[in-house]
């Protein structure tokens, strides 16, 4: 007796494009026996089914039980409809019409089943670097249009051939719109560009060998990936990294390093060099395939190069077929750092590569696959043992959350000055750019407004409102004062505290302490001590540090020993810096004394400066954070905090008084170690018994550390250790980054919690 017959139409959303999903629906329509057809609808996927009930609920289970492992569905609805009758289940063309529902796919890492055919020499593409499937390969960074199709791809340029048409057709091989897909005899090739010789190497293999020679000759290599140029040399040759640091020009900021993935154990040889945690040793080997910063071995292959100053090393494994044939070839790890100048966004473009990387690099390797926008490396440290975001980029961002309102009008938020990223909101969605970099120069201003327009363009969004932070000479708030739309300005540490909150979703009243280098404070004022006390959109600031006057304006960042003269000066202490000639420090203190070209300020992220020059440490910095980081590296065990006392203003606010610890630092005989220790300890202790002070007049569920000063693991592990064993619980940042990478979305938080109010 024939069973009577269903159908039904299911509307699916989420991360669903460009993960073979289509390919997946179809599969377990065909092996249920059922018919229909499966449809692309600009972001969302509507599947008609028919079959006996049973099997149409076997079909709902698996649709979200075991889609593919880069796949994130969300089932909008399902309904029953009439019968069609389909004879079979179809594929159908993706529909280009209708409201946007976008959810844009990160690039990929190279799975196992495309590596297994890389090492095959009896596969077609035995050796290919640019192999991908479904399920790996690049996303992001070659979408031009939605929705995600070849023709809406940098892929457009190279027609398939027949062998890859026939998978790319074939609904039931993992290739089926695998977007990406290529061969050797239809995609792109690599050719490697040499610049003291006159031939270059024009074939895919050859210029393969030729890099590999180069770089074990000790030669810097300019290397054309997913998402820009790396970088590349022997991470064990001194003198080669020496040349990279002097000409980039990098004389200590930390070089990431990249490492063979054997398949057998694919951490053996990172291993080797740094120590893994249990979720260091998950996190590598992940989809995401980020950099990890690791505390070293003892003896450690590396050269001492690598990361001076500091006891741990970025490291990461391969996450392109390029990479892993360069490693495997190579045989051994190297070095792999953004190709770029000046912490400006990471170079895509041929012409710009050997236009702004020869003075580096020895060679280029090129491809002709266009990298539509750039998409650096992410990078992930391990503080109380989970993964905590300090860079967004490749295989984690575009990321997506929803909102807990919904939005008046679609917003763009452009984030910090710093570390930028920016966010696009609308509806209930808000969606946070990859790390874009420091806004100093006119290149990242120009990948700046075209992540913008990119952003708005793909998502079919289009912004009627900029959020900006409140510093006027940031330049992302000068960006947003040229446009016609509204701009709403929110404070710099009501983002840190607003980017807390709403990852975590914790709705009740919360006490976050935002400490980082510096942000505009609402009393016009350089705040980076602070303790907000509220919820999004009503943050009260109701603690702080010791505020001092900082000389020579913007040039205490990267100067620490002026952090310490205005630490010195403002409790009577004598201390000059070693290269400061008496007549210079006279005028300077003359201008302190004055207030000319000195701004007060409470940031934590000073203190620290501060400490770094008075402990001999670092005394000018050459990136952002070497004294804090130098001093966190230097720190030797647990040490006794130094009291401090504490006081409250007329209008509430509570103040720590930092001078005790300085006169510590100062009339102490100890190591740099030993005052780094009581550094952190100290401060540690001072927010915990902050935090004690403020529940005593206000009610206290949550409490949260957020700022780039928290991107410290000592002083952050400390510091919970402390709260907790106070009562508290505490919240760190999980998905976003605590520093200025995560301000677009805090933006968003809080403007959208104000528009609620």
């Amino acid at each position: 007796m024939n069973q009577p017959l269903e159908a039904r139409r299911w509307l699916l959303a989420g991360q669903i494009q460009g993960v073979g999903f289509r390919p997946f629906v179809f599969r377990i329509a065909c092996n249920l026996g059922l018919t229909g057809w499966v449809i692309n609808r600009v972001g969302q996927v509507e599947i008609h089914t028919e079959g006996p009930p049973e099997k149409l609920e076997r079909f709902g289970q698996l649709l979200l039980e075991r889609p593919p492992p880069l796949a994130r569905p969300h089932l909008l609805r399902v309904r029953h409809c009439p019968l069609s009758h389909h004879e079979r289940f179809s594929i159908l063309h993706s529909e280009r019409d209708g409201e946007a529902d976008i959810h844009l796919p990160p690039d990929c890492f190279t799975c196992d089943d495309c590596l297994r055919e890389l090492s095959d020499p009896e596969d077609r593409r035995y050796r290919y670097p640019f192999i991908n499937c479904t399920q790996c390969g690049p996303r992001y960074t070659l979408i031009t249009a939605l929705p995600y199709d070849r023709p809406n791809t940098s892929m457009a340029g190279f027609p398939l051939c027949p062998a890859c048409r026939k998978e790319y057709e074939n609904p039931a091989d993992r290739r089926f719109h695998a977007e990406p897909i290529a061969c050797p005899a239809c995609g792109p090739r690599l050719w490697l560009t040499p610049l003291q010789e006159e031939t270059n190497c024009a074939d895919t293999e050859a210029a393969l060998r030729a890099c590999v020679a180069l770089l074990k000759e000790g030669r810097i290599v300019a290397v054309k990936g997913i998402g820009g140029y790396h970088l590349m040399c022997d991470a064990r040759n001194d003198e080669a990294i020496e040349r990279l640091r002097e000409h980039k020009p990098r004389p200590h900021k930390p070089l990431a390093v990249m490492f063979p993935a054997p398949t057998d154990d694919p951490l053996r040889l990172v291993s080797q060099a740094v120590q893994l945690d249990e979720m260091e040793q998950s996190l590598l080997p992940s989809p995401i395939r980020p950099i990890v910063l690791a505390r070293n071995q003892a003896d450690s292959p590396l050269s001492p190069g690598i990361a001076p100053g500091l006891d741990e090393t970025g490291v990461m494994l391969p996450y392109s077929p390029l990479h892993h044939l360069l490693l495997n070839d190579f045989g051994g790890p190297l070095v792999a750092t953004s190709g770029n100048v000046g912490g400006e966004p990471v170079i895509t473009d041929q012409r710009l590569a050997e236009q702004r990387l020869r003075h580096i690099a020895d060679a280029f390797l090129h491809h002709d696959r266009p990298i539509v926008r750039p998409a650096d490396d992410p990078v992930f440290r391990s503080i109380r043992g989970r993964p905590r975001p300090l860079r967004l980029g490749r295989g984690c961002a575009p990321l997506e959350f929803s909102l807990p309102m919904r939005l008046a009008q679609p917003c763009i938020a452009v984030g910090g000055h710093m570390k930028n990223s920016v966010a696009l909101a609308w509806e209930d969605r808000v969606v946070l750019s990859p790390h874009i970099g420091d806004m100093g120069s006119a290149r990242s201003v120009e990948v700046f407004e075209r992540v913008i327009e990119d952003l708005q363009r793909l998502y079919g969004v289009r912004a009627e409102r900029v959020i900006a932070d409140a510093h006027p000479g940031y330049a992302p708030t000068r960006w947003a004062r040229r446009h016609d739309l509204p701009v709403s300005k929110v404070f710099h540490h009501a983002a840190h505290a607003s980017a807390l909150a709403g990852e975590r979703g914790v709705h009740h009243d919360w006490l976050v302490f935002t400490w980082d280098g510096v942000g505009l404070g609402e009393d016009g004022t350089l705040w980076g001590g602070e303790a907000l006390a509220g919820r999004p959109g009503a943050w009260q600031r109701v603690a702080s540090l010791r505020p001092f006057h900082l000389p020579g304006g913007d040039r205490v960042a990267r100067e620490p020993w002026r952090s310490a003269l205005a630490i010195c000066w403002e409790i009577g202490r004598e201390w000059q810096p070693p290269h400061q000639t008496n007549t210079a420090l006279t005028l300077l203190h003359r201008a302190w004394q004055r207030r000319f070209n000195t701004e007060q300020s409470s940031a934590a992220g000073r203190l620290f400066d501060a400490a770094a020059a008075i402990a001999g440490v670092c005394f000018d910095a050459s990136f952002e954070g070497q004294g804090p980081m130098w001093l966190e590296a230097l720190c030797n065990g647990q040490a006794d905090p130094v009291e401090l006392p504490m006081g409250q203003r007329e209008d509430g606010l509570w103040v720590t008084d930092w001078q005790p610890l300085f006169e510590a630092l100062l009339d102490n005989a100890w190591s740099a170690g030993e005052q780094a220790a009581c550094l952190h300890a100290t401060l540690a202790e001072a927010i915990t018994r902050q935090a004690i002070r403020i529940r005593q007049q206000r009610p206290v569920e949550a409490v949260g550390l957020s700022g780039g000063v928290f991107q410290n693991r000592l002083l952050c592990e400390w510091t919970v250790a402390r709260l907790e064993a106070s009562g508290f619980r505490v919240w760190l940042n999980e998905r976003v980054p605590s520093n200025d990478g995560g301000l677009a979305f805090g933006q968003v938080i809080e403007q959208s919690a104000r528009e609620k109010e």
